[in-house]
């Protein structure tokens, strides 16, 4: 099974690139981030034989799931807080395994409710994994986390460190959701620092490779078991008008 994150930053501005990725790329599932806005071209991708499913904000937020396989809706929220209206999770269930997408806040300013929000949201999501756990549910959890894990995974940490994705209180939640037993796909294969999933807009970012690793795939014990590959595919930030984000691909046996 080969499942796909990306933050697309805008559905709308960047649907020819998701169906050229998809017509690529051919994944079992593709997982969306950051879709802005509340309609959903799913017919678009029903029309190249997908199932969609998707959660929309206006303007912000949003997350998708777009599946050549079928599947069952859990969670269309993330679990804990009834009141947060924002469009960050899904929670799906295919071929005996849970398939889980988020879009984590982003948490700036840090000496706003921004940070607190994000801070109470990754532990949200630290005690809903933690059920998974107890309850033995293998899952795969990817998308937009919004948090450096190691000074690798920043192009400059001194630039970084006092923003709210590189803020130790936000490494922190994400280590304590890794101490589940998780594992993190990506550093299964790939050990070294400079391989990045964003890249700002600012002139030079991305062509002198000035991103940060904030797109992950975390793996349940059961999942690790049956890892076969995890990578980054640089080429979609490469595009014409791309996004910020380049996709994470996880292949699991």
């Amino acid at each position: 099974m080969k499942i796909v994150s990306w933050n697309v930053n805008s559905v709308k501005s960047r649907l020819e690139h998701v169906k050229k990725f998809l017509a690529e790329t051919k994944p079992d599932i593709l997982m969306l981030q950051e879709l802005k806005g509340l309609e959903f071209p799913a017919g678009e991708f029903e029309a190249l034989g997908y199932k969609t499913d998707a959660v929309v904000q206006k303007a912000y937020n949003g997350v998708a799931m777009i599946s050549k396989i079928p599947f069952k809706m859990i969670h269309n929220k993330l679990p804990g807080d009834d009141t947060d209206e924002h469009a960050r999770y899904l929670e799906i269930e295919t071929d005996n395994l849970r398939v889980i997408n988020i879009y984590a806040p982003n948490g700036n300013p840090v000496d706003t409710e921004k940070f607190t929000y994000k801070l109470a949201w990754l532990e949200r999501l630290k005690n809903h994994l933690q059920k998974l756990r107890l309850d033995n549910i293998p899952f795969a959890i990817g998308g937009d986390f919004n948090v450096i894990p190691e000074e690798k995974d920043c192009w400059d940490p001194k630039v970084w460190i006092q923003d709210a994705l590189f803020r130790i209180e936000s490494r922190q939640k994400l280590r304590a959701i890794l101490n589940l037993g998780l594992t993190d796909a990506f550093r299964v294969f790939n050990s070294a620092p400079g391989q990045y999933t964003f890249w700002d807009y600012q002139a030079g970012c991305w062509p002198q490779n000035k991103g940060i690793r904030i797109d992950h795939f975390f793996l349940s014990p059961q999942l690790t078991d049956r890892l076969v590959s995890c990578s980054i595919d640089p080429g979609p930030r490469s595009w014409d008008k791309p996004s910020d984000h380049t996709p994470v691909m996880v292949e699991i046996a």
